[in-house]
């Protein structure tokens, strides 16, 4: 698709988050098709939707489902989590809510105490029987409920200790075998390069512009 007159008005399409980091990921490659990017912070009474399915799939369907509904917009969404073979994919979906059975800690976050319950689910297991992968899944949805999904893969292991400051969520012990380092002891621009987010957004680059042509010839 060609790049939109510059004095054409961009047509507005929401990011099921209201973290800006990401919005800032999407907005500015999505802008060459004309496309303006806004959060969920643009709807502020826009309640938030439960992930009730039991995959990262149906959950990414079900927040942009939701959110183009409500909104009336082209809507994208995203879900990921941590899959570890040695404990039969699990945290998978529950990544983000790992250790809500945990009494509280004082002073450990809630990526602190996940953490805390992954190591010690694993600590029998050696460091060559901890493969495990980062699994991100972004969907759009149309208000006309018309789809498209875009997966991305990190592959790599679980440390036997956390290691490094940058990131969040699992980074500190997710090693990348080919770098040797966990994802925490990477550069924001190292991470980019390999993530399972950034695979997952240069999938779904790769295949909008079918996607929204073919869109805006049904709308026609």
């Amino acid at each position: 698709m060609s790049e939109q007159p510059h004095d054409t008005e961009p047509v507005t399409i929401v990011l099921a988050t209201r973290n800006q980091g990401k919005v800032r990921e999407l907005a500015e490659p999505l802008r060459a098709f004309g496309l303006r990017v806004v959060g969920l912070d643009a709807f502020p009474d826009l309640p938030e939707v439960e992930e009730t399915g039991t995959t990262f799939e149906e959950n990414a369907l079900l927040k942009a489902r939701e959110v183009s509904k409500r909104t009336g917009l082209v809507a994208i969404a995203d879900d990921s989590g941590l899959e570890v073979d040695a404990l039969n994919g699990a945290p998978g979906v529950y990544s983000a809510r790992y250790s809500e059975d945990m009494p509280d800690l004082p002073g450990a976050t809630k990526d602190e105490r996940n953490t805390m319950k992954l190591l010690a689910a694993l600590s029998s297991v050696r460091l060559w029987n901890r493969s495990a992968r980062f699994r991100s899944v972004v969907a759009v949805c149309t208000p006309e409920g018309e789809t498209l999904i875009a997966p991305g893969t990190w592959e790599g292991s679980v440390a036997c200790s956390p290691r490094g400051k940058n990131g969040f969520g699992y980074d500190p012990v997710f090693l990348d075998p080919e770098l040797g380092l966990t994802a925490a002891e990477m550069s924001p621009e190292e991470k980019m390069s390999r993530s399972h987010r950034a695979k997952a957004l240069r999938e779904l680059l790769r295949l909008w512009p079918s996607f929204w042509e073919g869109y805006l010839r049904k709308r026609a």
